[in-house]
């Protein structure tokens, strides 16, 4: 594992040489008021990689949840070339084709980067959101993905929550990033043993070693914090 210093800049490369920001900002169950103080927020304290999904619906900011695109991309001095943007979808039934599902996904994106007309909206990452379709549901999605790449509505793809062994050991040895799921377990480890009694040998809280060791291990991992504490440095 790496012992090098982590901070909210340190970035992972991809195989096309795009990088992608190590620790990331996630929007999960956030309502309009506290979605957007909570982006700006976090866009201030120098996070540069949003994480959201069409299943928390909260994309868009055309409704009363949904406001991700217009919170990240109207900050007054970052650029969108400096922002990583993340979204996933579950989009997908029984008879699906690629020509049936590109344009749920197109929306997707244009939702997460407004641009005024004429311009190419993108997102940095589309996500199969979970890889519970099947494999002909996974097959259509991917190549639905495949066409999004190539039309430029998305620089990079991927499939989110995989938490088999030997699929991370392959995506370890060939070079394909990882990102955590739920790295601070939902709170629901705050009290083990293990995990106290190491806190305490460091120094650190548990939520801090949970998330230093998501990263030491080389993964990508999303943070949720209120909007009154995303001002605060996280040390790692």
């Amino acid at each position: 594992m790496s012992s090098a210093k982590l901070t909210l800049e340190t970035k992972l490369t991809f195989h096309n040489g795009d990088t992608m920001p190590q620790l990331g900002f996630g929007v999960y169950k956030s309502e309009r008021d506290v979605c957007e103080k909570s982006i700006a927020t976090a866009l201030d304290a120098g996070y540069r990689h949003i994480d959201s999904a069409q299943y928390y619906e909260n994309e868009d900011s055309s409704s009363v949840v949904k406001v991700v695109g217009k919170a990240a991309t109207s900050h007054p001095s970052i650029p969108r070339s400096e922002l990583f943007l993340t979204t996933k979808t579950f989009n997908y039934s029984k008879g699906d084709t690629v020509e049936s599902l590109l344009p749920g996904l197109i929306e997707s994106v244009k939702k997460m980067h407004p641009v005024k007309e004429g311009e190419q909206p993108y997102v940095d990452l589309f996500l199969i959101h979970a890889p519970s379709s099947g494999p002909e549901g996974r097959q259509t999605l991917w190549d639905a993905f495949q066409e999004l790449k190539k039309q430029g509505y998305a620089k990079n793809i991927g499939v989110s929550n995989l938490q088999q062994k030997d699929i991370t050991d392959y995506c370890t040895k060939n070079g394909i990033v990882l990102q955590a799921y739920s790295p601070l377990v939902r709170m629901q480890k705050s009290d083990d043993p293990t995990l106290v009694k190491t806190a305490k040998e460091v120094g650190k809280e548990p939520t801090q070693v949970l998330i230093r060791w998501s990263l030491q291990k080389g993964y990508v991992l999303l943070q949720i914090i209120a909007a009154q504490q995303s001002h605060q440095r996280l040390q790692f």
